[in-house]
């Protein structure tokens, strides 16, 4: 795994690795809202977690998913506060996303 000092410097050497489409989190999926492409938590896998932590502002800590359906033929980022807070999201998204760092 790359190793990125910084969170733009991660989503833009994931973007030139194939991972190109932003998602965001909806309740039970998370989506592309420009283009629609959705993904629920049974139809991807987490390729790559970053963790960054902010130095002297907690509102600069970030974990980066790089995240691929598992065909492989949908790759893309989801980039979420530190932590993953269960506000809005389903279960099974809490759990696909809350076992990938600790």
């Amino acid at each position: 795994m790359t190793a990125y000092d910084t969170v733009t410097e991660a989503l833009a050497g994931l973007k030139e690795r194939g991972y190109g489409i932003d998602f965001n989190l909806a309740f039970d999926r998370v989506i592309c809202r420009q283009t629609g492409i959705f993904l629920y938590p049974a139809d991807f896998e987490i390729a790559e977690t970053y963790r960054f932590e902010g130095d002297t502002d907690p509102g600069d800590e970030n974990i980066i998913y790089a995240l691929a359906s598992k065909d492989g033929n949908i790759k893309g980022v989801l980039l979420s506060a530190y932590g993953v807070y269960s506000d809005g999201m389903d279960t099974d998204m809490i759990q696909k996303l809350g076992t990938q760092h600790g």
